[in-house]
């Protein structure tokens, strides 16, 4: 028998002798009814004998039927979001002076260049300032901006042509090529100088000639050519001259108007620093329109489309047809009304545009009327802030509306704030019914400890935190033990230079600073944006693989008074494999501090876990583990208001490590009674 069975044998003979006789004799039949137990029933007899380690054994059964069956019975989701009906102060609408001119499609066929459209703002506040009724913009193209009623204008593309330029400054002339002879006129300037003359006069690298009583300036531009200008001194044509007064009509205007007619014909004068060019223009083509104007429905349940929207701009009184009906448009003391072929009121065209908060038109039009006048008075007053009473749709405690026996809705007087921002706009809030998550609701039957931030059950977040935290602390312990006992077991059983390499490593396993590595390992998975799942699986790895260190120096140390033991001797001179003295005889008789050392470790783990998790370097939101919950209210103000969020998850994380530690202090008297005294 080997020695372990030896000594089981001694022990139980010394019981034996205890049984004496009442004359302090054993009796041989007494030896006989001797009944001799198995180690593993020793073992389990002595663990029950401590009350602690049956305590802490009982109370990891109750957790792991928390944290694995009860989710199967309790009836919500780790990440099922509870909503509720609440009265709140909502943002209820949005009022503003309309101050952008907004274009719409006339003609699809014209693309308004982008610069022309940035334009438009600026050009027509720069009419209305001037008390004009046009104006133009000058890009690649010249485009026409004409006032077509009150606030709605039409911009159009025109045919033009330069007519001349005047002005003072340098004129650009052209370029001239000496090897081919050509002077390329530049397209907007005066072709008065001809080539045989440039190349006559143009020597060296600059200098000035006189042709023709205009004196030019030239310059090397690079390689053979040469840029040509001239100083700018009366009108100079670019085209034919219009005709007699042209000039006088011109000097008129230019530097008072952007534009002027003369023969019948329109022209529209550009700046550029101290020149003017002049151009004809002719034959509009309207492009898009701009306005101010909002649609005000009478209904809201109404629509406007682009068709109808254009017609009434181009037509703001009379009548125009859009979605195939026939419209009319009106003003009305001020207001733009406009019309159906029913003749019932459709819509209203002003600059006070009012809106919902969210951006939809369905703000009835009596509450948009009360609202402009309130604003109106507002601003007479100069005031900031103002009150409303105006009755809109009753809504019941579950948000919503309320009907009468008819099905008509029923109303109610509510209390509209009106204040004004600095940037000009009106926000109207009032109090409402809204459908909103339910966060941080107390303890209630519904839910038996409330809900967290985001709306979820807080009982049914600690029972799937339990099945994490508990697995990760089986998974880690099992992963160190695993290393450990391969490691220690080699390293004690050859010796040598295998020990040295092995415990040197185990040095340096020592030497490593966990924390500073998970924290470098939680940044990199947060930039790779792991997966929550997949983050937990690394956790777990790189846990096991930092703590088998402590294992396999234990390994080591047992396996080392145990490999100079009858039995061991005994297993080498039979000729065994050495993988089976190590794994088969050696390591089952460590087995028992492996067993104490594990369960001691398992609270430790979870210890862990739950610090990283807490930190937010371990498992993610929205997966549950009882750190991320604790994390969930980490600032001092959330821990004081949500105390019934934290509090359980952390008595649950003390009293599953206290359960560990009492079931291996539990287990470590078992395996060696003797350790007791």
């Amino acid at each position: 028998m080997d020695n372990r069975n030896k000594s089981f044998y001694e022990m139980l003979k010394q019981d034996a002798a205890k049984e004496e006789n009442k004359s302090g004799e054993m009796k041989l039949d007494d030896i006989a009814r001797v009944k001799v137990l198995s180690p593993g029933r020793q073992v389990f007899k002595r663990f029950v004998r401590n009350r602690l380690a049956v305590f802490g054994a009982c109370l990891l059964i109750v957790m792991f039927v928390f944290s694995f069956l009860g989710p199967l019975v309790y009836p919500y989701g780790q990440k099922q979001i509870f909503y509720k009906y609440d009265a709140q102060n909502v943002n209820y609408a949005l009022a503003k002076e309309n101050s952008t001119y907004n274009g719409y499609v006339l003609d699809s066929s014209f693309e308004v260049e982008r610069s022309v459209n940035n334009l438009m703002n600026s050009s027509i506040k720069r009419m209305l300032e001037d008390g004009k009724k046009e104006t133009y913009i000058f890009g690649d193209e010249v485009w026409h901006v004409e006032e077509r009623a009150e606030e709605v204008y039409v911009l159009s593309l025109t045919d033009s042509r330069q007519i001349c330029v005047t002005g003072s400054g340098k004129l650009t002339v052209g370029n001239f090529d000496t090897i081919s002879g050509k002077l390329n006129y530049s397209s907007a300037e005066v072709e008065g100088l001809e080539e045989a003359a440039a190349a006559a006069n143009m020597k060296g690298s600059g200098g000035s000639f006189t042709y023709d009583g205009v004196t030019y300036d030239y310059a090397r531009s690079g390689g053979k050519s040469y840029d040509i200008t001239t100083e700018l001194s009366g009108v100079n044509y670019s085209a034919e001259a219009p005709g007699e007064g042209f000039e006088q009509a011109m000097e008129k205007a230019v530097g008072k108007d952007d534009c002027f007619e003369f023969g019948g014909s329109d022209y529209a004068i550009m700046k550029d620093g101290q020149r003017y060019y002049v151009y004809s223009v002719e034959n509009d083509r309207a492009a898009k329109v701009f306005t101010r104007l909002t649609f005000d429905l009478f209904e809201p349940g109404n629509s406007v489309s682009d068709e109808m929207r254009v017609g009434a701009l181009m037509n703001t009184d009379g009548s125009f047809t859009a979605d195939g009906r026939e419209w009319t448009a009106a003003d009305e003391d001020g207001l733009l009304i406009i019309r159906g072929d029913d003749g019932k009121e459709f819509a209203e065209m002003n600059t006070f545009s009012i809106r919902r908060y969210s951006g939809a038109d369905t703000v009835e039009y009596d509450l948009k009327k009360a609202i402009t006048e309130t604003v109106e008075q507002m601003q007479d007053e100069g005031n900031k802030t103002a009150e409303l009473v105006y009755r809109l749709p009753q809504q019941s405690e579950t948000g919503e509306y309320a009907y009468d026996e008819d099905g008509s809705l029923l109303y109610q007087d509510t209390e509209l704030h009106i204040t004004q921002r600095d940037t000009g706009e009106y926000v109207i809030n009032c109090d409402q019914i809204i459908y909103v998550i339910d966060r941080f609701a107390g303890p209630s039957i519904k839910h038996v400890l409330g809900t967290d931030g985001d709306g979820f059950d807080v009982m049914s977040r600690i029972m799937y935190g339990g099945r994490v935290s508990l697995m990760v602390g089986f998974v880690v312990v099992f992963i160190e033990v695993l290393i450990g006992v391969i490691m220690g077991g080699l390293a004690g059983y050859y010796g040598g230079w295998v020990d040295n390499l092995i415990m040197r490593l185990v040095d340096i396993f020592y030497c490593l600073p966990s924390l500073p590595i998970m924290i470098i390992l939680g940044a990199m998975m947060d930039a790779l944006r792991l997966d929550t799942r997949v983050r937990l699986l690394v956790m777990m790895a790189t846990l096991g693989v930092l703590g088998w260190a402590s294992v396999a120096r234990l390994v080591r140390g047992q396996i080392l008074s145990l490999r100079e033991q009858e039995f061991m001797v005994a297993a080498e001179a039979t000729g065994i494999k050495v993988k089976d003295r190590i794994f088969r005889h050696l390591v089952p008789n460590v087995m028992p501090q492996l067993i104490v050392i594990a369960t001691m470790g398992m609270g430790s783990v979870i210890i862990m876990e739950s610090t990283l998790s807490y930190l937010g370097l371990g498992v993610k939101h929205p997966l549950a583990t009882w750190g991320t919950i604790i994390n969930s209210v980490s600032s001092a103000s959330a821990m004081a208001h949500y105390a019934h969020i934290w509090i359980p998850v952390g008595l649950l994380i003390c009293v599953t490590v206290i359960a560990f530690n009492f079931v291996g202090d539990g287990m470590r008297d078992a395996y060696d009674p003797k350790s007791k005294g």
